[in-house]
């Protein structure tokens, strides 16, 4: 709560009050004195001076009345002070690719789970920006519209395994697919940050027309390639349904994913454990962050109203008492 007074300048006229007080103790003994009394037997006792401080009592009312209007012409306010934020959000599209070879173990525990962990941790970080999740094997689906519901975007990241679409990596159709998403957005930044630990090998588009597509429409895609150096452990099925293990070699295409990030204003980042991984996400996170503007006002309510009845209670007071029970008698 702020109190102030909208004319404090007018708080000037308050020294006239101890003014007027001393003009009234001189007046007073200079003039021959009025006797008030509220009844006949008081003037018995008034020969006394018992009674000689009533005759003050009208000045007093009328020095507190002057007092009250004062401060009420100095209009006191108080005053709520709150704000207003104003953000603009991002509209964010996450492309994963869940096909067969995320199952490599390079990443802890391998390489689509560590992804959908931080994926998840990344979107349950936003705020007012809209999610959207976009997947991609030999297929691109679209799981999740942009939203701003983060827990049914982290609940279908947790749901995602390998196999649900045909095996393949079509990397330009996953892109495209997201861009797609963000064609009809309005945000102020549009982004897509696409995972993959291959190469495309199938769709109708390849990633760098996707990536001329998202450069048209304004959408910065910052691209992740998922995998250590060198050869990897997968689990593969045999023939009776135990598994067992093969090495593969990491075959991230770099310079595509590179190719893709530059094309649009973005920046390829190569994950090969878990931690780096987390570590991208945070700094994506900290490149894409919202703008906010906080504008701080305070709402100011008139209070003159109360010291204005004060004095005008006074002044009645004083009024009815110089009339009745302090009548002044000659």
């Amino acid at each position: 709560m702020i109190f102030r007074f909208e004319d404090p300048h007018l708080l000037l006229l308050l020294g006239a009050v101890p003014v007027l007080g001393w003009w009234y103790a001189v007046r007073g003994r200079g003039r021959r004195e009025s006797l008030r009394h509220p009844d006949v037997a008081g003037l018995v006792r008034a020969g006394g001076g018992e009674g000689r401080w009533m005759q003050h009592v009208p000045a007093v009312l009328r020095g507190l009345a002057l007092l009250c209007l004062v401060v009420a012409f100095a209009r006191p306010q108080t005053g709520v002070t709150g704000e207003n934020v104003v953000t603009e959000g991002i509209d964010i599209v996450l492309a994963l690719d869940i096909s067969s070879s995320m199952l490599a173990e390079d990443l802890a525990p391998n390489r689509i789970e560590a992804a959908k962990a931080v994926a998840a941790e990344f979107a349950a970080g936003r705020r007012n920006d809209r999610i959207g999740l976009v997947i991609f094997a030999g297929k691109a689906f679209t799981q999740a519209p942009l939203t701003l519901d983060y827990s049914v975007v982290i609940s279908l990241i947790g749901e995602l395994e390998v196999g649900m679409i045909e095996d393949g990596t079509a990397v330009g159709m996953g892109l495209a697919t997201a861009v797609k998403r963000l064609q009809a957005s309005e945000a102020a930044s549009k982004v897509v940050v696409l995972l993959t630990d291959g190469r495309n090998n199938r769709g109708e588009i390849d990633p760098v027309t996707a990536a001329q597509a998202a450069e048209a429409l304004g959408v910065r895609v910052y691209t992740i390639g998922a995998g250590s150096h060198g050869t990897a452990r997968v689990p593969v099925p045999d023939r009776f349904g135990n598994r067992r293990y093969v090495t593969t070699r990491v075959d991230v295409d770099e310079p595509t994913l590179r190719a893709v990030a530059e094309t649009t204003g973005g920046r390829y980042y190569r994950a090969t454990d878990r931690e780096s991984l987390e570590a991208i996400y945070r700094e994506i996170d900290e490149l894409e962050t919202t703008e906010i503007q906080v504008e701080n006002f305070t709402h100011y309510g008139e209070r003159f109203h109360l010291p204005l009845v004060a004095g005008l209670v006074l002044l009645l007071a004083e009024l009815v008492l110089g009339r009745t029970w302090l009548r002044t008698l000659p």
